[in-house]
């Protein structure tokens, strides 16, 4: 017995190997998995809590501050009015045309004009100018004629000066492009929020930033799809995703959106919210600029300020929210009107409009402008003369982003006259010369020669391009342009416009050992003619003999007095334009010469402001005589007989006679580039017509850019040139032959300026008899 329990007692093998297993006690399982996700739930609370504080953080930041990047707006000159000035009624029709204004029988609210046969009627719409605001009212004008005679206001009073509020011409835009017109809800025209709370979302009153039913809905259709093809946004999450987040269509975004809706309709009322999302909402594409907000849809697709919308053009643009690139309405505009007629149908069930409305709104055309008839962004080779001339005092994130206003110099009527002569003489031309043209171009640049304003930039044939401004760029030989330098240089040191010169053979030997052997355009040589002929004639060799008696130093020099700012070497080949300078260096040397040698630095910009109006920089006139007036007379007298007898005598063609224009044409080597620059009274314009890959062209300055000259001055209808005469100078009458004293009764004989002292002494005899002169000459020599 002792023996078996002893065997019993002890373990096995096995047993010994075997673990021994501890048993839970029971009742310990639940509470242990409560905890674990009481922490589990806890942790992610903390992590929730830390990412609804982040999501706040940032809905808060960003719709407190600065909610946008706001460009720079670029604006033209605005149109002055005042009795006696010299305004056609149809120049005025173009600029109120191009301003957005409504021609109606009954002016009778802003932005409409009605029209008589001399009179017409303008309700402005009123502007913040810098010197203050400008209130819209009525105003009556009167026209004689081709002259603005009288202006009266609303209540029949004489005004001795009215403005019409500025043309926006562009912008100065963000990286992202996009571009914006901030309105305040207040302002915002009758039916706007109506229509696009009925379309959108019908319940933005009432729900506090999502709906359970709209994401509901989406969920199902989404589902039965297999993809994302719907939302179940309200107002306040599609301003989210567009203010904050993205517009991919993924789920975490979405879950991104929910909890921002609500935080956002949590700090903020229902229209602040919905202010905002009529200043942000995407509504269409120009080109690489992206179209936010209301106010800038209306500019875009009307050509006019969303306050003076009616109903069906509001239906359209709430219409347009839902896909502004589907229901484009340039592109599809039968979609575009079903989209509108369904969202006119929605606020006639809502009451909002009567039956007899939502008919008539119906049956309206569309409206929409053609967007090459859009003045915003039209002016792409001005607006980059604008934006070098800022970068000179301004940052570029300043100017994109600031929502700076910049007024400058254009002139829009000029502008638009600039642009189709010279489209319309490129066309003649190619009609004219066929595949010889191929490829031609053009530029203009058109100034105030009085005050230095660049009124016009056109920097190519497609005037709205983007991209190379030959106008500022486009760097090329100038030639005879330079020759009024030369003459200038050379008058300056003691020659005068009845000196004779040489037009013969000339061969310069170059430093490096090659050989400079000027031609005339004519492969002619004219022997001794007179300075002033030589200029009128262009003649290359009495010009080149000129220039190196004179020392091309001389002329460098004269040409950096005129103007010119880049370096300049002092070869020969300089006196007949073998130098490059782009139009509007051209058009600045010009200018010196049209104000009676007053350097006046070209001026695109006349003031600067923040988004408030306040003045920020000035550019005032920088005047500076660097040439002596008495010399420019002179050369002014030579150019002017250019066009009288010279190289651009066909102006007179179609021009009259007495505009008295004063210019240079200019050819370059192998007829490569065709130069013409010239001015009147008021206006100084220069034109280059060539080809980009610099190959040869059938054109000489007259036949080409002359012509466009002549175009562009025949639409302006500018003012005569009036040269005043100097005390230091006399005209006296000289003998073209020999460039001697003579009577203006002799034949060749014609009147020239000299400075004072300069005149020839000796006189040429043709034939005619004095006796009251002989008797007394007898008589002094009698008592001698």
């Amino acid at each position: 017995m002792t023996k078996k329990r002893a065997s019993a007692a002890k373990p096995s093998r096995s047993d010994a190997r075997r673990k021994p297993v501890r048993k839970r006690p029971r009742g310990r399982f639940w509470p242990s998995l409560f905890k674990f996700l009481f922490k589990l739930t806890l942790v992610i609370s903390v992590f929730v809590a830390i990412g609804m504080a982040y999501l706040d953080m940032q809905v808060r930041s960003k719709f407190e501050g600065k909610r946008w990047a706001l460009p720079a707006k670029v604006y033209a000159r605005p149109l002055e009015l005042y009795p006696g000035q010299p305004l056609a009624m149809n120049d005025l029709k173009a600029e109120l045309n191009s301003l957005g204004y409504r021609f109606v029988r009954s002016a009778s609210a802003p932005g409409l004009a009605e029209w008589a046969s001399t009179r017409a009627r303008v309700h402005t719409r009123g502007f913040t100018f810098p010197d203050g605001y400008e209130p819209s009212r009525q105003l009556l004008l009167d026209f004689s004629g081709d002259n603005l005679s009288r202006i009266r206001d609303e209540e029949g009073r004489t005004l001795p000066l009215a403005r019409l509020e500025p043309l926006l011409v562009g912008g100065i835009y963000p990286n992202s492009n996009e571009d914006r017109d901030l309105i305040r809800l207040q302002d915002a025209p009758p039916y706007l929020a109506e229509a696009l709370i009925g379309i959108e979302d019908r319940s933005f009153y009432d729900h506090h930033g999502i709906s359970f039913k709209g994401i509901a809905r989406a969920m199902w259709v989404n589902f039965q799809a297999g993809r994302f093809v719907q939302g179940g946004s309200t107002l306040t999450q599609q301003l989210i995703k567009n203010f904050y987040l993205t517009a991919d269509r993924t789920l975490l975004r979405k879950l991104t959106e929910i909890p921002m809706a609500v935080l956002l309709e949590l700090h903020y009322g229902k229209d602040e919210i919905l202010e905002a999302y009529l200043n942000e909402v995407y509504l269409g594409q120009s080109g690489a600029r992206a179209v936010h907000g209301f106010g800038l849809a209306s500019q875009y697709y009307f050509g006019r300020p969303l306050q003076e919308l009616q109903l069906h053009q509001v239906a359209l643009l709430a219409g347009l929210v839902k896909g502004p690139s589907f229901y484009d309405p340039r592109r599809n505009p039968q979609r575009a009107k079903e989209r509108r007629d369904l969202v006119l149908s929605v606020l006639a069930e809502r009451n909002v409009i009567s039956a007899q409305q939502l008919a008539q709104a119906q049956a309206e055309d569309l409206d929409v402008v053609k967007e090459k008839n859009l003045h915003k962004g039209a002016y792409p080779a001005y607006l980059d003369l604008v934006k070098r001339q800022l970068r000179e005092d301004y940052r570029d994130e300043d100017l994109s982003s600031e929502g700076l206003r910049v007024f400058t110099s254009m002139d829009p009527v000029v502008q638009g006259r600039a642009e189709e002569a010279l489209v319309a003489t490129m066309a003649k031309l190619e009609k004219r010369y066929g595949k010889k043209v191929d490829g031609l171009e053009g530029s203009m640049v058109v100034t105030d020669p009085q005050t230095g304003d660049a009124l016009a930039l056109v920097g190519g044939r497609d005037t709205r391009f983007q991209g190379f401004n030959r106008a500022l760029d486009a760097v090329r030989p100038i030639g005879s342009l330079v020759k009024p330098a030369v003459y200038l240089a050379a008058l300056e040191q003691g020659y005068t416009l009845a000196s004779t010169l040489e037009d013969k053979a000339l061969r310069v030997k170059l430093p490096n050992g090659d050989l400079w052997e000027p031609n005339n355009f004519d492969k002619k040589a004219h022997g001794l003619v007179p300075l002033h002929r030589a200029l009128a004639l262009s003649y290359n060799l009495a010009t080149a003999k000129l220039g190196m008696d004179i020392g091309v130093e001389r002329v460098v020099d004269m040409l950096h007095r005129l103007g010119v700012e880049r370096d300049l070497k002092a070869y020969p080949s300089l006196l007949l334009g073998g130098q490059g300078m782009s139009p509007f260096e051209v058009a600045g040397m010009y200018q010196t010469i049209a104000a009676n040698g007053f350097l006046t630095p070209l001026r695109a910009i006349r003031m600067v402001t923040d988004a408030q109006g306040q003045e920020l920089s000035r550019y005032p006139f920088q005047v500076r005589q660097t040439v002596p007036v008495e010399l420019i007379h002179l050369i002014q007298y030579a150019m002017q007989e250019v066009a009288r007898e010279g190289t651009a005598r066909s102006v007179y063609q179609q021009l009259p006679a007495n505009l008295n224009v004063a210019g240079k044409t200019g050819t370059s080597n192998d007829q490569r580039d065709s130069w013409f620059a010239g001015f009147t009274g008021n206006r100084l314009a220069v034109v280059w017509l060539g080809r980009d890959d610099n190959s040869q062209l059938p054109l000489t300055g007259s036949s080409g850019a002359l012509q466009v000259w002549t175009d562009f001055m025949r639409r302006e209808q500018p003012q005569p040139y009036l040269a005043r005469m100097p005390d230091g100078i006399e005209y006296v009458w000289i003998d073209e032959a020999t460039g001697l004293r003579s009577d203006q009764r002799c034949e060749g004989s014609r009147q020239l300026p000299f400075l004072y002292g300069t005149a020839p002494q000796q006189a040429v005899s043709c034939g005619f008899n004095d006796p009251v002169g002989e008797s007394l000459e007898w008589f002094r020599n009698w008592f001698r």
